[in-house]
């Protein structure tokens, strides 16, 4: 039997594998599970998907240095953040933040 948990779903194609690891420290330190997988797809189509796939509503898509939060109601495009070749406390911050739009928190700088 598979049971599926709740958790936030990260949907990668050819990531960045140090600024993975930092989006997925920032959802650990929030205390919310995740679930990474790869996939074929540009950011849009990733973060879309894993937001819709997530029993949470909350979603990632990272492609090559590129990463994407989505929310599970919103169209495919708006994006709540995205980045492009971010630093390593900005990736840490934007999974702390997908994790904080769940538990309904404010969320964490991404910018400046």
């Amino acid at each position: 039997m598979v049971v599926n948990r709740p958790s936030i779903i990260v949907y990668t194609d050819h990531p960045d594998e140090d600024l993975l690891k930092e989006v997925l420290a920032g959802i650990e330190e929030e205390g919310v599970l995740y679930q990474v997988s790869e996939r074929n797809g540009d950011l849009d189509t990733l973060a879309f998907e894993a937001a819709a796939e997530s029993m949470l509503g909350s979603g990632i898509g990272i492609l090559g240095n590129r990463m994407a939060m989505q929310m599970q109601r919103l169209p495919k495009g708006h994006n709540v953040f995205e980045l492009d070749s971010p630093r390593f406390w900005q990736c840490r911050n934007l999974g702390a933040n997908s994790a904080r739009a769940i538990k309904k928190m404010p969320f964490r700088p991404l910018y400046g």
